[in-house]
C-alpha cells in the first residue's frame, strides 16, 4: 500500500455517494465491532470496579489486562497466514474475524456472570478473554479495512468509516451502558454488549473477502515450514525497515508517543467522574448527545484535514489539540458539579481524540505492505499502545500518592495537567518527521505526501 496523501478536491457529494458503498457501510459495521469491547475492559470497567468499592490502585493494575493490546504482534503471524478449519471457506480475514467476534461475546458473558464478587482473578480471567480476542479482532479487521481498500483514496474513505464506526462504538459502551447498569445494574449491561457484538458478526458474515494480498501469500512459503514461519514472524520487520530506512525507527517512536496522554489517563475518567459526584445518567447524557455529536465531527475533520491537508499537518494538529482537551479536565476539579464546563471539556476530548486517532490510523494504514498487512499493521498499533497501556497501570498509584499531601480533587487537576504535557514530544517528533520528508521528497512536500 502506498503511502502517499495527496490532497483531493473531491465534492462533498461525490464523498457521500463514496460512503454509500457496500465495503464502507461493512467497515462502518466491523469498526463497531472492534470499539465495542476496549472501554468494556478499561474506562467502563473501571466505573463497574469503583461502583463495588474498589480502590484507585486496583483499578489501574487490573488496567494490564489491554496489554492484550500492545502485544498482538506476536500471533499477528498467524492471523496473516494460517487458515482456521471449517471457517476458513469464508477466507482468511473472514474467518479471524468471526472467531474472535464469537469469542468476545463470550468473554463479556463471563464477565457478567462472575462480576467482582468472584474474586479479582476469576473476573480478570474474563477480561483477559476479552481483551485477548479483541484484539485478535482488530488484526484481522484492520488487515481487511487494508486489503479492501483499492487505492490510497478509498483507504482514506474506509478509514473514517472505521474510525465513525469505534467512535459509535466507545459512545455506547462510554455512555448507553451507564443507562443500562444504572437500571439493571453492571451484569446486565454486560449482557446487553455481549448481544451487541451480533453488529459487527453480522458484517462479517456479509463481507467480501479481499483478494488483493492473494498473489503475494501464494507465493510465500507455508508458514509450518521453516522458510515460512521465518518470513512469517521476520519479514514483516524486515520489509518495514527496508522501506523505510533509519527513519523507521523515528516513525515507531513518534507513533509509540502519539496517544499517551489519552492511554495514560484512560483507567481514571470514569472514576473521576464518580468522585465528582457526577450521576451515570449525567455522564451517560452527554457523552450520548455533546460527546457523540463532537466525535462524529472529530472523524470528518480529521478524514478532511488528512485529505487536504496532508497527513503530517494533520498529525501535529491532533497532538496538539489532545494534549490541550485532556489538560482541560483539570477544570473540572477546579470547578465541581458545573456541568456546563463538563459538557463542554467532553465535547473537547471526544473532538480532538476523534482527530487524531483518524489521523494516526490513516497514516499507519499508508506504511503496510501487501503480504505483511496484518503483522505490520498489528506492530504498528502494538508500538502506539503499548508504552501507554503499560504506564496507564500506574495512574491510580499516582493519583493516590499525590492526594495524600494535596488532597483528592487537586491531585485529579496535576495528573490531567501533567499527562497533557506527555503529549509534546510526540509532537515534536512529527514536526521533526515532517521536515525530513521535504528534504526527501521536496515535490510531494506541499501536497502533504506521508511517504518516507
Amino acid at each position: 500500500m502506498s503511502d502517499v496523501a495527496k490532497p483531493n478536491k473531491r465534492s462533498v457529494a461525490e464523498v457521500l455517494r463514496a460512503l454509500r458503498q457496500p465495503k464502507v457501510l461493512t467497515m462502518l459495521a466491523l469498526g463497531f465491532g472492534s470499539g465495542l469491547p476496549f472501554l468494556l475492559t478499561g474506562n467502563t470497567f473501571g466505573y463497574w470496579l469503583r461502583d463495588e468499592g474498589a480502590s484507585l490502585k486496583a483499578i489501574g493494575f487490573i488496567s494490564w489486562v489491554g496489554l492484550a493490546y500492545s502485544f498482538k504482534y506476536l500471533w499477528a503471524p498467524l492471523v496473516d497466514r494460517l487458515p482456521l478449519p471449517v471457517l476458513d471457506r469464508l477466507g482468511r480475514r473472514r474467518a479471524w474475524m468471526v472467531l474472535s467476534q464469537v469469542m468476545v461475546a463470550l468473554g463479556l458473558l463471563g464477565m457478567a456472570m462472575t462480576g467482582p464478587k468472584a474474586g479479582f482473578a476469576v473476573l480478570g480471567l474474563f477480561a483477559v478473554i476479552t481483551a485477548f480476542s479483541s484484539a485478535t479482532q482488530d488484526i484481522a479487521v484492520d488487515a481487511w479495512r487494508i486489503e479492501s481498500a483499492a487505492d490510497g483514496e478509498e483507504l482514506g474513505l474506509m478509514t473514517s468509516a472505521f474510525q465513525l464506526g469505534y467512535r459509535g462504538a466507545l459512545i455506547v459502551a462510554d455512555a448507553l451502558i451507564l443507562a443500562a447498569a444504572a437500571r439493571m445494574g453492571w451484569p446486565g449491561s454486560y449482557v446487553l454488549m455481549a448481544g451487541f457484538m451480533s453488529i459487527g458478526l453480522i458484517a462479517s458474515l456479509v463481507a467480501i473477502e479481499p483478494r488483493r494480498a492473494d498473489a503475494a501469500l501464494k507465493s510465500k512459503a507455508a508458514i509450518w515450514s521453516p522458510r515460512g514461519l521465518f518470513d512469517a514472524v521476520i519479514g514483516p520487520f524486515i520489509d518495514f525497515f527496508r522501506q523505510h530506512g533509519k527513519l523507521g525507527l523515528l516513525m515507531l517512536a513518534a507513533v509509540a508517543l502519539y496517544r499517551l496522554p489519552d492511554f495514560v489517563t484512560g483507567p481514571l475518567y470514569n472514576p473521576y467522574y464518580h468522585d465528582l459526584g457526577m450521576t451515570k445518567d449525567q455522564v451517560a447524557a452527554v457523552r450520548g448527545s455533546i460527546g457523540l455529536i463532537a466525535s462524529v465531527a472529530g472523524v470528518a475533520a480529521g478524514g478532511l484535514s488528512a485529505v487536504r491537508l496532508g497527513f503530517f499537518p494533520t498529525l501535529i494538529l491532533g497532538a496538539a489539540l489532545q494534549a490541550l482537551s485532556i489538560a482541560a479536565f483539570a477544570l473540572l476539579a477546579l470547578i465541581p458539579g458545573n456541568f456546563a464546563v463538563f459538557s463542554a471539556v467532553m465535547a473537547a476530548d471526544n473532538f480532538s481524540i476523534a482527530f487524531a486517532g483518524v489521523a494516526l490510523v490513516a497514516y499507519m494504514s499508508s506504511l503496510t505492505s501487501l503480504g505483511y498487512t496484518a503483522t505490520q499493521y498489528a506492530l504498528l498499533s502494538s508500538t502506539y499502545a503499548m508504552l501507554g497501556k503499560f504506564l496507564k497501570g500506574f495512574s491510580g498509584v499516582t493519583v493516590e500518592t499525590l492526594a495524600a499531601s494535596h488532597g483528592l480533587m487537586s491531585a485529579y487537576a496535576i495528573f490531567f495537567v501533567g499527562a497533557g504535557l506527555i503529549g509534546i514530544p510526540a509532537l515534536l517528533l512529527f514536526v521533526l518527521l515532517a521536515r525530513l520528508h521535504a528534504q526527501k521528497f521536496p515535490a510531494s512536500a506541499d501536497a502533504g505526501s506521508a511517504q518516507a
